[in-house]
This record gives C-alpha cells, sequence and structure tokens, in this order.
C-alpha cells in the first residue's frame, strides 16, 4: 500500500542495538538529504526480493543525495545475532548503512507493519511517502527524483529502475498463493490431529491427509515458541508436509547442532526435477533432491515453472534440526487468449 501525505511526520530517531557499514548516526545528520528507510529482515523473502531495487538506489543517487538507511527489524530471535546479520549484509553485498533494531524501537516509531517497509524523508526530515510490502518501485523512485529536485536539482535524472521480478511489472495481476506457515505454537497451523504440545515433545502420526495452508509433521518433534525440533533418535525418521498452493517454496530453517543438517525434498511423492528445484536444493547420486542447513536463514527449496496446487514433503534422520516458516511466491495470471 502506497502512502503519499505531504510533510506526514518528523522522521523518528535511529535508535538501534548496534550498526553496519558505519558509526552510528541520527535522522538529523542527514538533513538536507532526501533518505530512504528500508525496513527488512534477512529471512524475508519480500524484504529480499525488494533489496535489489533498493541496492541499486542507492548507487544510482547517492550522487544526487540520495541516502539509504537499513533497518533490520528481525522476524525470528536468531536474527538477533550481530555474527548472523553480518554474515547476511556481507553475502547480500549491502554496502549501506545499517542498524539492528532487535527491540523493534524504530519499526514502532515510524509505524511500520510490514516486510518490507519504505520510508522517504524529505531534506526536512519529514517521512513525505511510505510504501508497505512488495511492489509500487517504479512509484516509489519517481517520489525519490521529486525530492531531490526539491533540493534544488534541475537536471537530468537516470532512467527508471527495470523490473526485475515478473510480479514487479506494471498492471500484473497475481495467482493468490497459500499465505505464510509459522510452525511454532504462538502462531504456527499445526494440522496434526494430536495439535500442539507447547516446550513439550510427542511422537506424530502421518494420517496421509494434507490440507492447504497447514503443516503436518510425522515422528517426534517437540513444539516450540518460534520453530518446531526433530527429537528423533538415530535411525528414525521426522516428516513434515505442506500442501500449498503457489509457483514457489521458501522454508526458514536452522541446523540442529553445529554441523549441518540435511532434509530430503519431495513434491508430489517424487523428487525434484529441474522443472522444479529451488536455487537451494542438492541433488544425491541415487537422484534425491536435498536442502543442506548450514546456519539458520532462508532457503529457496520450489521454484514451478507454473503457478499450482502441490505436496511438498521434508525427511531429516537429523537430530535437532529445526523448521520455523514456510512462504510462497505467486505468479502472473496470463492474459487469456480471445479468439473472433
Amino acid at each position: 500500500m502506497l502512502d503519499y501525505r505531504s510533510q506526514q511526520f518528523k522522521a523518528p530517531s535511529l535508535y538501534g542495538n548496534f550498526w553496519f557499514n558505519s558509526e552510528a548516526f541520527s535522522m538529523p545528520d542527514l538533513l538536507g538529504k532526501i533518505v530512504l528507510v528500508h525496513f527488512w529482515d534477512y529471512t524475508s523473502n519480500p524484504s529480499l526480493r525488494s533489496l535489489p531495487y533498493v541496492k541499486e538506489w542507492s548507487q544510482k543517487y547517492k550522487d544526487f543525495g540520495l541516502a539509504v538507511v537499513g533497518v533490520h527489524t528481525p522476524v525470528f530471535r536468531f536474527g538477533h545475532e550481530r555474527e548472523n546479520i553480518e554474515t547476511a549484509i556481507r553475502e547480500l553485498g549491502i554496502e549501506f548503512p545499517v542498524v539492528a533494531d532487535n527491540d523493534a524501537l524504530v519499526w514502532t516509531s515510524f509505524g511500520c507493519r510490514a516486510w518490507p517497509g519504505m520510508y522517504v524523508v524529505d531534506k526536512d526530515g519529514f517521512v513525505r511517502f511510505s510504501r508497505q510490502g512488495e511492489g509500487g518501485y517504479d512509484q516509489l523512485e519517481r517520489m525519490i527524483q521529486a525530492l531531490l529536485a526539491e533540493t534544488g536539482f534541475h537536471g537530468e535524472f537516470p532512467e527508471l529502475s527495470v523490473p526485475i521480478h515478473p510480479m514487479d511489472l506494471p498492471g500484473v495481476i497475481p495467482y493468490r498463493a497459500t499465505g505464510d506457515i509459522h510452525t511454532g505454537y504462538l502462531r504456527g497451523l499445526l494440522g496434526n490431529t494430536e495439535g500442539y504440545s507447547p516446550e513439550g515433545t510427542l511422537d506424530f502420526a502421518d494420517q496421509g491427509i494434507y490440507l492447504p495452508g497447514r503443516f503436518y509433521l510425522g515422528g517426534k518433534w517437540k513444539s516450540e515458541k518460534e520453530f518446531v525440533r526433530f527429537m528423533g533418535e538415530p535411525g528414525e525418521e521426522g516428516v513434515v508436509s505442506v500442501r500449498y498452493e503457489a509457483a514457489e517454496v521458501n522454508a526458514v530453517l536452522a541446523p540442529g547442532d553445529k554441523k549441518p543438517s540435511c532434509l530430503l525434498v519431495q513434491q508430489d511423492g517424487t523428487w525434484l526435477s529441474p522443472d522444479h528445484r529451488g536455487k537451494d536444493i542438492r541433488h544425491g547420486n541415487d537422484g534425491s533432491t536435498m536442502v543442506m542447513v548450514d546456519k539458520p536463514g532462508v532457503f529457496n527449496l520450489v521454484k514451478n515453472r507454473e503457478f499450482g496446487e502441490f505436496l511438498m514433503t521434508l525427511r531429516t534422520g537429523d537430530p535437532f534440526v529445526r523448521v520455523y516458516l514456510f512462504s510462497f511466491v505467486t505468479s502472473p495470471i496470463e492474459e487469456p487468449v480471445h479468439s473472433n
């Protein structure tokens, strides 16, 4: 949703836990510049899909007077750790300043409600435009240019950024994808008849019936606030099944121990073919498809060529592996072909 209200409110302070790529500074230090404040989380796929635009704008408009500030407001507890954020910033190639907002103080003061959150601040320190969630990148860039012009620049701006993802093209109508599926007992959508045993371990029976928009467990799993953790003994198997409607599937996962954890990935009862494999899928010598989880983060598991309804199954024998969230990516509805 785009919000355009002239001089909506004075931009709040940027009090955070620690900073990356810069010493700490405050909004008054940036008076005279146009500032883009980007709320993100390194496990949030909408955040990651917005990031290439933010990085491009940071480079493209820095000589015109644009300053970009990233605010990392984590979804999960492991996102509070400095080392994890620092690794993500390095791997994602982020060069602009980022402040860690572990207590969501900056998030709350700006009134942010979704990842990514975009706020454009004018030369006098007032928030003039905001955007919650994905999309509208052409409008945001035009707003950046308009506010840069208010600083006194009268030359020619660069061309607008080319849409990166099919869903970012103007006028695109998407399919309705399955919503996020959290697994922890505070927000989880567990479909097993056993239900949750908060902070306890149950031996779940996989009954073979899967409703869309829920996840189902098989084997011994412990239910915790943010995630479920496999608690099987050596030789036992843990299973997670999700029926979904989407084109892509991503999962937030964490290894169970100091060594990587392996989860075998199937769709509709078969190994993933080249038409369905996500970028983080590896292949076994026997044709199996798997994801190796070496650190807490988001992993792209399935990337179908077309939108549809599918059943994804994860299997593991690695103790203590953690499953936090499944998220889904839609695709554009192709225009119908008319014939006379």
